[in-house]
């Protein structure tokens, strides 16, 4: 299990096209991939969970990826979340 914290570097937040691209990358690995922030934790797969976090540049997110493809799947994750573009 890989758990980091990571901050949303998306200039628009986590809207509806960032949050369908996110989920777009976390189905593409085996792992579990879930995003917490405070005390709301969501299953990154799920294009309603994240959008209900509704999360803004610059907020600090804790994610955890448990499975087989953990470290490429920690790594796309947050790659995308620090992206600026």
């Amino acid at each position: 299990m890989i758990t980091k914290t990571i901050t949303v570097g998306i200039p628009a937040g986590l809207e509806a096209h960032p949050v369908a691209m996110l989920v777009q990358v976390a189905s593409q690995y085996e792992s579990g991939i879930y995003i917490e922030d405070g005390s709301r934790k969501v299953n990154a797969k799920s294009i309603m969970g994240m959008m209900a976090l509704g999360l803004g540049n610059g907020v600090d997110v804790q994610v955890t990826v448990s499975g087989e493809d953990e470290e490429q799947a920690a790594e796309a994750i947050e790659k995308y979340l620090k992206s600026e573009s």
